[in-house]
């Protein structure tokens, strides 16, 4: 099992006395002005992770695992790759607990997702059997775009059995309590004697955002299973509200919930121009609301990027990077500014990013000195979340809980946050910080390197202070806390739910601290 020695722990952290530094050096990442002026999210909302229904139950699939549970409670965010199938296994036949594709109690995740205060995004994606069953034999895969073979996908009728499942799941786990009850459709057949029967609930109020499936601009699935943006707008428009309500009224998220927010699927290629023909499309299929703004068919613009030492331009990466050496600040800002002059300053989420910790993998983060894979993946991760918030996205989610192969050299496959149902030190890094400043929201920069951010909440004041770097380097820095007598510095440390916290008093309101490329925590007392 992977242990840190206190020696370790001591060397990461500061010093009232000079040290030789390593060579200086700026970091790639410009410092975006804020073109949205919405406030910025409390912190908890940018330590999202991606994962499944089972991550919360036995191997049985039927009793809560309350080691799994423990584990989710590092994250203030939980988006649920919800299989189609899980809640249509059969065509019209709706399931929830138990769905009768796999056995799951959707009511009892969700509910433990609102007790643990973890905000869910459900991905409804891939197609059921019964629907990848229209195509061709050579043709069949559950990534299929989600219309029966042979329709046309420039169409939003086309997509009105993905759009009817959406309805029905908003309907039940929405807020909305007056859905038209004979719109409701629970299949209460039980598989077996003895097996539990769904039972009709409306408005529920777990889910306050659903996404329409998951990155349908990819390429390498071909033409059945890859959606132009006009394409992809069709697909939305009916899933957003059944095509401005042409398409029936129980088609579509919002006529189950008004309310809930409807976010665009994550886009393997971070191009804001998808997004832009996307709004083209609504201008001349959903035209205009009153007050003169594109009648859009998603409420949350929403991309997928990877930190690594490739290009966007073209440049093939060969290894993971720390998120402020990537060009993971330029892509924010290019869909915050497309959103701004396009969108009318709509929220920006990021549903993927992540790094490996298998060796061989072209996303890996890897051993620092005397910091191994799994303290860069940690440092590395949490970082990201602090630079998402400094280019003024909303949300972040990363991939994912747990590995797919840690011993596969593959992208993504050992990108996971726990072990054999063990937490890593990244688990422990984002647990730690949501406990600390999980209400506080990103206020402001004061200096690039060492990165200097401050965040708020009421009167309190935390400064976040760490090297933007990937070599091991440390600095020695002052900061001004403005005649404070005294301060609390909050450690990370791997291994535990808590941090370590030490209180230090300044001179002259100065505290002089040793910075490394670990985040350290500075609170004003």
């Amino acid at each position: 099992m992977w242990k840190l020695s206190t020696k370790s722990i001591t060397s990461l952290y500061f010093v009232l006395s000079l040290l030789t530094c390593g060579q200086q050096k700026s970091p790639n990442e410009v410092i975006s002005l804020n073109t949205n002026k919405k406030p910025s999210p409390k912190f908890s909302n940018f330590l999202g992770i991606n994962g499944f229904e089972w991550d919360f139950f036995d191997d049985s699939n039927s009793r809560v695992d309350d080691g799994k549970v423990r584990i989710m409670q590092s994250f203030g965010g939980f988006r649920h790759y919800m299989d189609w199938e899980k809640i249509e296994s059969e065509k019209g036949r709706y399931t929830f607990n138990p769905t009768h594709s796999g056995g799951f109690n959707y009511d009892k995740v969700y509910e433990l997702c609102q007790m643990n205060n973890i905000d869910i995004l459900a991905c409804l994606k891939n197609c059921p059997p019964w629907l990848v069953n229209t195509y061709p034999k050579d043709l069949q895969d559950v990534d299929n775009v989600p219309a029966p073979y042979g329709l046309s996908h420039a169409k939003p009728s086309s997509y009105i059995l993905q759009a009817k499942a959406a309805f029905q799941y908003a309907a039940r786990y929405g807020n909305n309590k007056k859905v038209d009850s004979s719109l409701i459709k629970v299949y209460r057949m039980q598989r077996w004697n003895g097996d539990l029967s769904n039972q009709v609930k409306i408005g529920l109020g777990y889910v306050h955002y659903m996404e329409c499936d998951n990155e349908k601009d990819k390429d390498w699935k071909g033409p059945k299973g890859q959606q132009s943006p006009e394409e992809y707008a069709a697909n939305m428009s009916a899933f957003y509200d059944g095509h401005k309500g042409t398409l029936g009224k129980d088609v579509g998220v919002k006529n189950a919930d008004p309310s809930m927010k409807v976010v665009m699927a994550g886009l393997a290629f971070p191009n804001p121009k998808f997004v832009i023909r996307m709004i083209n499309w609504c201008k001349k299929n959903r035209g205009y609301n009153s007050n003169g703004s594109v009648n859009l068919c998603f409420d949350i613009i929403n991309y997928h990027f990877y930190n690594n030492d490739g290009t966007i331009a073209g440049k093939e990466r060969t290894t993971g990077r720390p998120p402020e050496r990537s060009e993971a600040g330029k892509v924010a800002d290019s869909f915050v500014e497309m959103s701004a002059k396009y969108a009318s300053n709509m929220d920006v989420w990021i549903t993927e990013s992540g790094y490996d910790v298998n060796e061989k993998s072209p996303q890996r983060a890897y051993k620092i000195k005397n910091k191994s894979a799994l303290i860069t993946q940690a440092d590395w991760m949490l970082r990201s979340s602090f630079l998402y918030a400094r280019h003024h996205l909303k949300k972040s989610f990363f991939y994912m809980l747990d590995d797919v192969n840690v011993s596969d050299a593959t992208p993504y496959a050992s990108s996971g946050f726990a072990t054999e149902h063990k937490k890593r030190p990244v688990a422990d890094y984002f647990l730690q910080t949501k406990e600390l400043i999980g209400n506080y929201h990103y206020e402001k920069t004061l200096l690039r390197d060492p990165i200097i951010d401050v965040y708020a909440h009421g009167d309190k004041k935390m400064y976040i202070l760490y090297i933007p770097d990937a070599i091991g380097r440390r600095s020695i820095h002052t900061l001004d806390l403005k005649g404070a007598k005294s301060a609390k510095v909050h450690l990370l440390v791997p291994g535990s739910d808590h941090m370590k916290t030490q209180t230090v008093a300044t001179v002259s309101g100065k505290l002089k601290l040793r910075i490394t490329e670990t985040p350290i925590f500075v609170e004003k007392i």
